[in-house]
C-alpha cells in the first residue's frame, strides 16, 4: 500500500490542491492537522484524506512522527512525505516511490540539488545558508547526500520505523531521521525534484530555523565523539586550571601573596573542565545504549 504523509498546520487554503494531486498516485493520503486553528481538519477529510490531530501545535518533527506511526498502524508498504504549502509537487511522487518498490533503496530522498532538480523563486540568502547546511549535516550524519534539508521523502515500511525514533520535534528533525537511518544502515538514494519559491513565505522565522538547525548539528555532533569533543577540551582545562593553581600556591609560598585572578581561573577552569568531562562519559554510554538498543531492534521480529 502506498500513501502520502502531509503535515500541517494553518495551511487550509493551500492544502486542498496538495491533496488531491496526491491522491493520484497512492492509496491513501494521512494528514496530521498538528493543532492548526483553520478549518484544515473539515477541508482535508471532505477530500478523502484520513486525519490525525494534535489537540495544540507540537511542531513539524512531533507531526511527521504522528504521520510514521499512523502509517505503520494501517500497514503502509512504503509513504512519501510532503508539505502542505504547495512547494512540492506531488506528481514527483512515483519518482520517489520507484527505487523502494523495486528494492533499490530504503529511503529517496526528492533532491533539489542533483543534477535535473532545481529551486526556482529560492533567494540567495537561502541557497547560501541551505549550502552550509548540507556540507555540515552530511559530515554530522554520515550520509553522502546533497539535500539533508529536502521533506520530500520516500521511505520503506522498515525505514519508516527506523524514521520513528527520531526525537527532534522541530524543524530539525530532518537531520534526526537521517541520523538514525544512518545508524541504522538503510540504503539511501536521491532522486531530482524541483520545489517552487516563488510566492511563499516561510511558516517560521528564518533566523530561528537556522539557530535550531544549528544547534540540531552541534548536539549530533556531539554525541557521535564526545570524548574528542567534550573530553577532551575539558581535560585541557583542567590542565590550565591545576597549572594556575599550582603557580598561586607557588606565589603564595614564595611571597606570601594569594593572587585572586589565579586562583579564579584555577578553580574557574577546574570546574569547567570536570564538567565537561563527565558530560562526555555521560554522552559515550548514551550513544552505546541507543547503538546497542538499535542492534536489538534488528533482531526483534516486527509486529
Amino acid at each position: 500500500m502506498r500513501a502520502a504523509l502531509i503535515p500541517a498546520y494553518n495551511e487550509e487554503s493551500r492544502i486542498a490542491p496538495v491533496i488531491l494531486k496526491a491522491r493520484k498516485h497512492v492509496d491513501m493520503v494521512i494528514v496530521c492537522d498538528d493543532g492548526s486553528s483553520d478549518m484544515r481538519s473539515e477541508v482535508a477529510k471532505d477530500l478523502g484524506a484520513v486525519v490525525v490531530r494534535h489537540e495544540r501545535n507540537m511542531g513539524y518533527g512531533a507531526a511527521l512522527r504522528t504521520l510514521f506511526l499512523e502509517a505503520l498502524r494501517r500497514n503502509v508498504d512504503v509513504a512519501v512525505t510532503l508539505d502542505a504549502d504547495g512547494q512540492h509537487d506531488p506528481d514527483f511522487i512515483p519518482a520517489l516511490i520507484d527505487p523502494v518498490e523495486r528494492g533499490e533503496a530504503d529511503v529517496v530522498i526528492g533532491s533539489r540539488f542533483v543534477e535535473g532538480g532545481g529551486a526556482p523563486g529560492m533567494s540567495f540568502l537561502r541557497r547560501l545558508a541551505l549550502r552550509f547546511l548540507n556540507r555540515v549535516g552530511r559530515r554530522a550524519v554520515g550520509l553522502d547526500i546533497r539535500d539533508t534539508q529536502s521533506g520530500m521523502r520516500a521511505y520503506s515500511k522498515r525505514a519508516l520505523k527506523v524514521a520513528a525514533d527520531a526525537m527532534e520535534k522541530g524543524m530539525a528533525v530532518s537531520y534526526g531521521i537521517l541520523k538514525e537511518i544512518a545508524g541504522a544502515g538503510l540504503r539511501v538514494r536521491e532522486v531530482p525534484i524541483t520545489v517552487s519559491y516563488g510566492g511563499a513565505k516561510p511558516s517560521k522565522n528564518p533566523v530561528l530555523h537556522f539557530s535550531e538547525l544549528i544547534a540540531t548539528l552541534l548536539r549530533i555532533i556531539l554525541e557521535e565523539r564526545p570524548l574528542l569533543y567534550l573530553g577532551m577540551p575539558g581535560a585541557v582545562l583542567v590542565i590550565v586550571g591545576l597549572f594556575f593553581g599550582w603557580w598561586a600556591l607557588d606565589l603564595y609560598l614564595s611571597t606570601k601573596y594569594f593572587s585572586v585572578p589565579m586562583a579564579l581561573i584555577s578553580v574557574g577552569s577546574s570546574i569547567a573542565g570536570f564538567l565537561l568531562i563527565i558530560t562526555s562519559f555521560q554522552l559515550y554510554v548514551i550513544a552505546k545504549i541507543r547503538n546497542e538498543i538499535r542492534r536489538l531492534r534488528e533482531f526483534l521480529p516486527s509486529n
